[in-house]
Parts: structure tokens; sequence; C-alpha cells
């Protein structure tokens, strides 16, 4: 092992990490949350070497990170860094792995929104919309709820999307709204190119508040302005206070409409491809919940249908 690079800097060994390993390999969102570790460890462990990394040394970084944040924010965290140490440990810049038993604290988690509606609050919600004739956030909350599309994609909708005569909308690339230039940007994974039908009350609806719009324009995103997530949570938070239902988020949105779907019947398969997640263990890990309930009343209808033999 160099003696010269066992006493690097660990911040400077992980700005170089990532310049070597992550930029150019993952999508630039991925790679913020990269750099944004490297900031906390600049302010947690500035003079930290990766010579002086051990497991007590590494247990205090968490720790300090665990002051101000969730248990689970803390995990991710953690793996972020991890993979890190790992290289390191591999390239022997460490002998021994710092990480190894890491105990995962977090202080205690805030108040969160809602993570999807049942039926009726849902239906409640969709009446409370004011669906004009001109291009809103009604509209887009409209969409969602119908779709499960991600705020993104969403947002990445051009008329020439809308297949009115199949009842589909194309869901090709996303919008770049994190970036104040904006712009069109692949989608999540490969995956989430896909065709999602809909209704043909909601396709014919789409279709006319695309009049007027070119067709290869955003249609939830005005010229040369930027969008904020916050500004459709905020709008519906209004809603939602004003009916007395849970609030919740445009991405609790998305939970809403795969939630009720599998509560219908719709198999795994069909709700992941919808979705477009990359694939059905991704669906089945985020409604483990909802999975579960349906097997257990698929186990009543089981013994039901038993008793009649």
């Amino acid at each position: 092992m160099s003696r010269q690079q066992s006493r690097q800097l660990f911040a400077h060994y992980y700005a170089r990490w990532i310049r070597l390993y992550k930029e150019g390999a993952v999508r630039p969102v991925t790679l913020r949350k990269y750099e944004k570790v490297l900031d906390y460890i600049n302010e947690l462990a500035p003079n930290v070497h990766l010579n002086e990394l051990n497991r007590a040394t590494y247990q205090a970084i968490l720790n300090k990170y665990a002051l101000s944040h969730e248990r689970q924010t803390v995990l991710d965290f953690h793996h972020h860094l991890r993979a890190a140490i790992m290289d390191a440990v591999d390239d022997e810049l460490i002998r021994h792995d710092p990480t190894r038993r890491a105990v995962i604290k977090g202080c205690a988690p805030k108040l969160k929104k809602s993570k999807f509606l049942n039926l009726y609050e849902l239906q409640l919600l969709l009446r409370r919309l004011e669906l004009d004739s001109s291009v809103s956030w009604d509209w887009f909350i409209l969409l969602v709820a119908k779709t499960g599309l991600r705020f993104a994609e969403a947002l990445a909708l051009t008329p020439e999307d809308i297949n009115v005569e199949e009842q589909i909308i194309n869901i090709r690339r996303s919008w770049n709204y994190k970036n104040p230039a904006g712009g069109f940007q692949k989608t999540k994974n490969a995956s989430s190119v896909r065709k999602v039908a809909t209704d043909w009350k909601l396709i014919h609806q789409l279709a006319s508040l695309c009049e007027g719009i070119p067709r290869d324009r955003p249609i939830f995103v005005p010229d040369g302005k930027r969008v904020f997530n916050s500004t459709v949570n905020d709008l519906l938070e209004k809603y939602c206070t004003e009916i007395g239902i849970p609030v919740i988020s445009i991405h609790g949105l998305r939970h809403t409409h795969a939630s009720l779907l599998l509560y219908e019947g719709v198999s795994i398969p069909s709700v992941s491809q919808r979705l477009g997640h990359a694939n059905t263990t991704t669906t089945e890990k985020t409604y483990l919940h909802i999975i579960q309930e349906l097997e257990n009343q698929d186990r009543d209808k089981v013994m039901r249908h038993l008793s009649q033999l």
C-alpha cells in the first residue's frame, strides 16, 4: 500500500472517484446526489485521511449526518459512501473495510404527506378540479391521476404524443425541470419509454387542449418559463385541505393510480409496464403492503371455494 495514497484526504479521494467512475456513466440527477454527498464529507469530515478511516471514524461520520437526517436518508448516504470506500479497499488504499457492521441511525421522521388516496378520496379531488378550455395545472393533476405518469414525463408531453385514434399517450422522454434552462431529456430508464392507454374522454380532452400548441412543444411548460413540482404540490395541498382528504403530492397521485389498479385486480406485470418500472421487482417492493393485503383476500376466496366442495 502506497504511503502517499493512504494519507490523501478522504474528500479528495471521493471527488476523484466521482470523476473517474460516475461522470458520464450516470444521469445528471444521480451525479448530483454523489456531489451532494461530497459536500457533506467536506462539512463533516474535512480533515479525515484514508489511512484514518476505520469503523470508529466512519461511524462518527454517519452519526453526525444522522443528527439532522432521517434513517432512510442516512442509509442512502451510507450506500453512496460505501461504494467508493469498497473501491479504495479493493485498490489497497485502505487496509480493512471500515463500513462493516455500520449502525444506521437517524432523527425522528417528519410528518409526511399521504402516499396514496383511496378511490372515494380521489373522486372527491378530481371533482374539485377546475377544468376549462385552457391549459392549467388542474388538467395536469387529472392527467397524472389517470395515467400514473412521473412528473417529468407528464411535463415532456407534446401534442404529437397524444394518439387519439388508438387512445394512447406516447412516453418518449422527460423534462429536465430541475435545470433552470429546462429541456427534454431521456426517461428514467429504458422501460420508461412506453405507450400508456387511457379512456376516450381524457384523450379527447387532451387533444382539445393541444389546439394552437406547436406539435413539438410541451403542453404544460410555458415558453421560456421554468416549472416547479412545488407549484403543483402546493395546489394539491390547497385542494385536499379544502375538501377534507389527506394531503397528497403529485408523486402520491402516481402511487394512487397504481394502488387502485392493483385493488381492481390488474396484474403486477401490467401495472409495472404502465408505470415504466425497470422490472416487476420494483413494483412488488413499492406496493408490497397492497400485494400482501390482496394475497390475504385471495386466501379467503380459496377457503370459501374449498368449503363448497
